[in-house]
């Protein structure tokens, strides 16, 4: 009999149909429970889902627990999976219930949680920056006074960049405190700056032991590109993930896995690297956001959606990587908010990238633009793939430098 998967939340991106699709070619019976009507659901979804229970909050414990034992009346469940960071502990906790295996409530609750995640990890002696949890002004202000400026405050168990503030003198330290609750007694992430390169480590685990390592970099950081629309954020995967200059920060984030009790399971792991070394800066028990894995694939010659799914279910890898490419994500912001007007200089560019492209979007005139605080997957986006990692951050330059979008209020 072929082995039933639950899937909480594969109504909430796109990228999701593609690991239920995995799924049903891994071999198995898969149910989602989501908070989607049935009947608004993605088409592709009807395709490959068996059976899909709706609840009004999947972050509710409770709710998610109720609706798998429902499903386990129809047939016996043998997974309960989630690839969302918000439901990974309501996904626990009722994995924990059930006596399922997976992510366990620990390490759900630790990789949600920013300041515990790295109060364990500076004790296994992971570099981090300093950091607590703070719930009033006072308690602010001790840490500010202990640390200095500029201090990053966030929610406690924020996702990505979301609510991420930088502070750096009293008054940016006050509009970000009143913003995020501190002064009504809100529990707040605060850390010490880490200046330097931020990049990302990301992994299909099997055990806790890496399988699949995938190691990406951010041109520039997150926090000054989702602050200037100018600026045309590019995320570059390499393609030279086993050269010596990286083993430090694989070594690294293979300890961060095994400290946090990661097992089987996708992770995404952001690091700093500059003058005080390299330094841990969060990691999620999940894939990264804006479509990377996707990235990952073409430039491995492979589906790393079916691969989890045959990790997930199997126990076990299903390919190897061929490290063919190195890829990139290119991101070119309109010049204000309102309707695309037009472009300038697209011809040049396009020549340029059109023999490395493999995806893009160019919204045509009177397209709705998107706020810059949306992300990288959105206005106007070019995906290339070259066999050699720094000419394709050339071309991503180039086209960041050169093409301009005009937008009318």
């Amino acid at each position: 009999m072929s082995k039933h998967v639950v899937f909480l939340g594969p109504d909430l991106f796109s990228a999701y149909v593609d690991l239920v699709r995995g799924l049903k070619r891994a071999g198995v019976r898969v149910t989602g429970i989501g908070h989607t009507p049935i009947q608004k659901l993605d088409p592709r979804l009807h395709r490959y889902l068996d059976g899909y229970e709706q609840i009004a909050n999947t972050m509710d414990a409770g709710q998610v627990l109720k609706a798998v034992q429902v499903i386990g009346r129809r047939a016996p469940v043998d997974l309960l999976e989630t690839g969302d960071e918000s439901l990974v502990l309501s996904a626990a906790q009722a994995r924990q219930t059930l006596e399922l295996p997976g992510l366990t409530v620990r390490s759900a609750t630790l990789c949600r949680d920013k300041p515990a995640m790295k109060d364990v990890l500076r004790e296994a002696g992971v570099p981090t920056a300093a950091s607590a949890a703070v719930s009033s002004l006072s308690e602010l202000r001790q840490f500010v006074e202990r640390e200095g400026f500029p201090v990053i405050l966030k929610p406690r168990a924020a996702l990505g960049s979301l609510g991420t503030h930088r502070a750096d003198n009293v008054a940016e330290l006050e509009k970000a405190a009143k913003a995020l609750k501190v002064d009504q007694g809100m529990s707040t992430a605060v850390e010490e700056f880490v200046e330097g390169h931020e990049g990302f480590y990301d992994t299909l685990s099997i055990d806790g032991k890496p399988v699949h390592e995938f190691i990406s970099h951010y041109y520039p950081n997150v926090l000054p590109a989702l602050a200037d629309r100018r600026v045309a954020p590019q995320i570059a995967a390499t393609n030279r993930v086993e050269l010596e200059s990286y083993n430090e920060l694989r070594e690294m984030g293979r300890k961060v896995i095994e400290v946090l009790g990661i097992g089987t399971s996708a992770t995404h792991m952001e690091w700093f690297f500059g003058p005080k070394g390299l330094k841990f800066s969060e990691i999620g028990a999940r894939p990264p956001g804006e479509r990377i894995w996707d990235l990952y694939s073409v430039g491995n010659d492979l589906n790393l959606w079916t691969e989890w799914a045959m990790i997930m279910v199997h126990g076990r890898q299903a390919s190897t990587l061929s490290r063919r490419f190195a890829t990139g994500s290119l991101q070119i912001r309109p010049d204000r908010d309102g309707r695309i007007a037009g472009y300038e200089n697209l011809r040049p560019v396009m020549k340029a990238l059109r023999p490395y492209l493999f995806e893009h979007r160019l919204p045509v005139r009177g397209t709705p633009t998107d706020p810059i605080y949306k992300g990288y997957y959105n206005n106007v986006w070019f995906r290339l793939r070259h066999p050699d990692y720094d000419e394709l951050c050339k071309l991503m330059s180039f086209a960041g430098d050169h093409l301009r979008v005009r937008a009318v209020a």
